[in-house]
């Protein structure tokens, strides 16, 4: 029997908080499922999730990233950009793109606030893990009845 796989594309800023989003995912859909990528930050993601569609390998890509305020530049428009970018790779190549991108109002560099956005992103990945087997299995009924 031939299993389902999917990929999981990371970003590597605050990989300490990002890296639980696939801690939940792992915990729906076996390891053996799925292909986990690295990229820099969360601008990358995009490209990279259309390239992995593209492969006709994945029923479906799950990218995280944590977007916060630097100081620096509009984190918001980052935030846009990559999740307009994951929704245009899924659109069109016909494969789901599913985003765990967050973007906090308010976050500080604290033990407390890393604590709870932690907790949040396994919860995060296990609801990306949920959508990918119901898009999976949903595009399987549509794919019948076609």
């Amino acid at each position: 029997m031939t299993h389902t796989r999917y990929a999981f594309i990371k970003a590597n800023w605050h990989s300490d908080i990002v890296d639980r989003a696939l801690d939940g995912f792992l915990e729906l859909i076996p390891a053996e499922q799925v292909d986990v990528f690295d990229v820099p930050g969360a601008f990358e993601m995009p490209l990279l999730a259309r390239d992995l569609a593209q492969t006709g390998r994945y029923a479906a890509v799950a990218c995280a990233a944590f977007v916060v305020d630097g100081g620096i530049y509009r984190h918001d428009f980052v935030a846009q950009a990559v999740v307009d970018g994951l929704m245009r790779a899924g659109m069109d190549t016909g494969v789901p793109v599913l985003s765990v991108s967050l973007t906090p109002h308010q976050y500080q560099e604290t033990d407390h606030h890393n604590a709870i956005y932690r907790d949040h992103f396994v919860q995060k990945g296990r609801e990306a893990a949920q959508a990918a087997l119901k898009i999976t299995e949903t595009r399987a009924k549509v794919a019948q009845v076609a």
